[in-house]
């Protein structure tokens, strides 16, 4: 008995064109969430890691817990703005944000 295997890119393209508009519509922004809660995961870790600072020395500078750095750096919670910005102050920095077209 031999197992046939399909291609991810094949099973996304046939989902992706099974979806009604309003489907698709949804699908798309929780793609545009996910890429920016992984953006921020990547940025927060490479500004702690690059201060040399473990997550508990992080959290406690930021005025948090070390579970949300953890779930900050790992892309399961996006943090505001205000978060953001304390985020920046414990490594030494500011928060500047620049939109990009």
């Amino acid at each position: 008995m031999s197992a046939t295997t399909t291609p991810w890119e094949q099973v996304r393209d046939e989902s992706l064109t099974a979806m009604n508009q309003a489907e698709r519509a949804e699908y798309d922004a929780a793609a545009v969430e996910a890429e920016a809660r992984l953006q921020l995961a990547e940025l927060v870790y490479n500004a702690r890691t690059a201060a040399g600072l473990s997550q508990t020395e992080f959290a406690h500078r930021a005025g948090t817990s070390q579970a949300v750095v953890s779930a900050i750096e790992n892309g399961a919670q996006a943090p505001g703005g205000v978060m953001l910005a304390r985020l920046a102050h414990a490594v030494g920095g500011t928060l500047r944000i620049d939109l990009a077209a």
